[in-house]
């Protein structure tokens, strides 16, 4: 899978700009502000339904300009496909499908496989177990094709029980157990949830091994899967064991989504025992490794997003990495200050270089 072309108009600082890129390896280079890191943006839109970069989403229109629009055609395993998605200050985002119109995020983000690697990634070991979920996840909503329906449930259930927590306060436990209907909707998905996160990582977790084994040999990574509830009892035993005290607290402190990722170096936490940079080289070999197994288990191949490598990963490391993603057959965009940066990549058979300034881009 690969985009064949990337059309932009009004994004961030560019009025209209096409780029016809490589089905491999693409380089983006210019200075700082020239619009590097928007050209991964519009692409990560399109994959996620979202920026990476900010929370308000009208920030990539361009002043002045009413609306935003990142459009790609993308060769599939059925052929090439159109993908489009749009913002407008007035409607918010549109998104559009082989000219068929959708506002669902889920209804894009099966189509596009896209990781990203970016200044912000450590944080996937050092920030909130929420990122932690959401990275296994990803793995998980594009091998399953039912996880999405599991989790939709879920969560739909867990907003009704939570709400009926709160009206339930100073109210006997009987008053809550006979207008309970949503505890055992959780309790269904919840556990099919966890077996889906728990298979995956496991599966996860031989790929990381066998990566860290071609490149720091001595390192013994370990990942481990929290459920977010006492593991020697079911979701039900959790949930039914800890009423009293979600009525008094208002929420369900039990389920997948107290879940958490726990990563483990030579035995020790990632998190307290690594540097900075060692914790950049993990994320970097863990998404690797992520792409490696979305490509056995559905034949799919990703297009892999990587912003500013050179500040985050040295030279030995940068060509590791990006050398194995390549290998994968991964359609890769990464940017740069300058060429030397990635001077490395000479040696790709199939790439292209792009060269931002002056709001436009241009193939070399």
């Amino acid at each position: 899978m690969h985009i064949t072309q990337l059309r932009l108009n009004h994004f961030r600082n560019f009025t209209e700009t096409r780029i016809n890129p490589s089905a491999s390896f693409n380089m983006i280079y210019g200075l700082n502000g020239a619009g590097k890191s928007s050209i991964l943006e519009a692409i990560h839109l399109l994959g996620y339904g979202r920026s990476f970069r900010t929370n308000k989403a009208n920030t990539i229109i361009q002043t002045d300009a009413l609306s935003a629009t990142s459009f790609c055609k993308f060769q599939a395993q059925d052929g090439e496909q159109v993908l489009g998605a749009s913002r407008s200050k007035a409607d918010g985002f549109v998104f559009n499908i082989n000219a068929e119109k959708t506002r669902r995020i889920s209804d894009i983000a099966k189509i596009l496989p896209i990781q990203i690697f970016t200044p912000q990634s450590s944080d996937l070991i050092l920030g909130a177990p929420m990122l932690r979920r959401r990275f296994i996840d990803w793995l998980v909503f594009h091998v399953e094709q039912s996880f999405i329906q599991s989790s939709k449930a879920f969560s739909s259930a867990l907003e009704q029980r939570n709400a009926l927590l709160k009206m339930s306060f100073g109210k006997p436990v009987s008053w809550f157990s006979q207008q309970d209907v949503w505890s055992t909707i959780i309790t269904k998905h919840g556990e099919i949830i966890s077996q889906h996160r728990k298979h995956y990582l496991n599966a996860l977790n031989g790929q990381l091994k066998a990566l860290y084994r071609e490149f720091k040999p001595d390192v013994e990574i370990e990942l481990r899967y929290n459920l977010g509830w006492d593991s020697g009892c079911r979701l039900e035993e959790a949930i039914d064991g800890r009423l009293d005290k979600d009525i008094a607290r208002g929420n369900t402190s039990s389920g997948p989504h107290k879940a958490d990722i726990q990563f483990l170096v030579n035995g020790k936490s990632a998190s307290e025992y690594l540097s900075r940079g060692q914790l950049r080289v993990l994320v970097s070999l863990l998404l690797v490794a992520q792409v490696r197994l979305l490509k056995q288990c559905t034949g799919k191949s990703c297009i892999f997003l990587v912003d500013d490598i050179a500040a985050e990963l040295d030279v030995g490391t940068r060509e590791f990495f990006l050398d194995t993603i390549v290998a994968e057959n991964a359609q890769v965009f990464v940017t740069a200050i300058e060429k030397q940066q990635l001077s490395f990549a000479e040696k790709y058979n199939n790439k292209k270089v792009f060269h931002v300034k002056h709001d436009h881009v241009n193939e070399e």
